[in-house]
């Protein structure tokens, strides 16, 4: 592929993901009065349910792909999706819809897993970072404008019609993928699966204090998304009343991660992966005060949550790429199995801190404020502790 093309594949992998939870998030409300949900906070299940079969699902590709190669691993996997998206379409009870969710993130698991490994066959450190954050600026696209395409297949038809259109954008990126994606792991760096294999490549990645260390601190910043997309619907229309403009405010928070990770890979190789990382943690936790002290003290509008909102957001998308680079620097010899026990850690990680955070919604802001804020200093906790004490050190230690 040219490298343009190259990037522009990596980020429709990635789409598959981001459709798979933002597409449906107008939907939420007709899909709990159609299958008789009764209590507002289990409609953020839709979104929970997927996210815990995509972490789960992270530990098998891994292994897979690095002993049968990427494509024939994307490849399945994207026609398991769009099957399951048939299934979501098609799904008569909240039961059966979350079991088709739950399959659906099952399925979808390879696309986080094989874009890094992908990426990662051909890159490293800095110049990994910043091919991944020009594909997570494209990436970050899709939940600008998922809400909205959502609200317009709603205006066609039913809540059904988002699974169908999920199912026909995984077909294009499959076909894609058949015709155009090139095998990136060669015959002569593929692991015999094993498990004695199995166990030295977890062994690798887990003693590994970067590799794992940088894993858990991407699953806090993916907790701090998964939080705001499980809640936003309640917040911009339960508690601000801004239904009808819910796309557009949506789209404007999730602008500001956009614009962030095209900062960052424009930056990332002059400044360094920990420079940018840890300043924007320092600034989550300073607007984080700032913005419960605004909560406490009556003046919380749907104008201030915007702009604290977007601002966190920028501050987490400086962190992701990043900390996803540096998890996977010492361990790129066994990039499918690492990167697959890292989104593990990572995916099932954020469910925990969404939960917490989401299901503590009780009509305010404030919960969202005060998670952002744990997430912030927890962060800086951990950096401290990989970094060895030290923080803003330009690299990596020799190994």
């Amino acid at each position: 592929m040219h490298p343009r093309e190259f990037v522009a594949f990596i980020a429709a992998v990635m789409a598959v993901n981001a459709l798979g939870v933002d597409l449906m998030l107008p939907a939420l409300a007709d899909i709990g009065h159609d299958l008789s949900v009764s209590t507002p906070n289990h409609r953020q299940w839709i979104v929970t349910a997927y996210m815990l079969g995509f972490g789960a699902g992270q530990l098998v590709y891994g292994p897979l792909a690095d002993r049968f190669g990427r494509k024939p691993i994307l490849v399945c996997t994207l026609a398991g999706f769009v099957a399951a998206a048939i299934f979501a379409a098609g799904s008569v009870t909240f039961v059966g819809l979350l079991g088709a969710r739950l399959l659906q993130g099952l399925m979808s698991a390879s696309t986080r897993v094989l874009a890094v490994a992908i990426v990662r066959d051909g890159a490293s450190g800095r110049q990994m970072a910043r091919t991944m954050s020009i594909a997570q600026m494209i990436f970050f696209l899709v939940p600008i404008l998922a809400p909205t395409l959502g609200q317009a297949l709603l205006a066609f038809g039913p809540w059904r019609f988002i699974f169908y259109a999920l199912g026909a954008f995984a077909a294009v990126v499959l076909a894609w993928t058949l015709v155009r994606l090139p095998e990136t792991l060669p015959l002569a760096r593929r692991v015999p699966m094993s498990l004695g294999a199995l166990r030295q490549s977890y062994r690798l990645t887990l003693t590994n204090r970067f590799s794992i260390g940088y894993a858990i601190a991407a699953s806090l910043t993916f907790g701090g998304i998964l939080a705001f997309v499980s809640s936003a619907q309640q917040i911009f229309v339960d508690e601000f009343g801004a239904g009808e403009r819910f796309t557009l405010l949506f789209a404007l928070c999730a602008f500001a991660m956009g614009v962030a990770s095209f900062a960052n890979s424009r930056l990332v190789e002059r400044l360094g992966t920990r420079l940018i990382s840890q300043s924007a943690v320092l600034a989550l936790i300073t607007l984080s005060v700032v913005h419960v002290i605004v909560i406490e003290a009556g003046l919380e509008t749907l104008t201030s949550y915007i702009v604290f909102q977007a601002l966190s957001m920028t501050c987490i998308g400086l962190c992701g790429s990043n900390f996803g680079a540096m998890a996977m620097e010492p361990v790129g010899h066994i990039a499918g199995t690492a990167s697959s026990l890292q989104g593990f850690i990572t995916s099932l990680g954020a469910v925990v801190v969404s939960l917490a955070i989401g299901q503590s919604y009780s009509g305010t802001t404030l919960p969202l404020a005060v998670g952002y804020l744990g997430i912030g200093l927890a962060l800086i906790a951990i950096i401290y502790v990989i970094e060895g004490g030290q923080l803003f050190r330009p690299r990596l230690p020799a190994k």
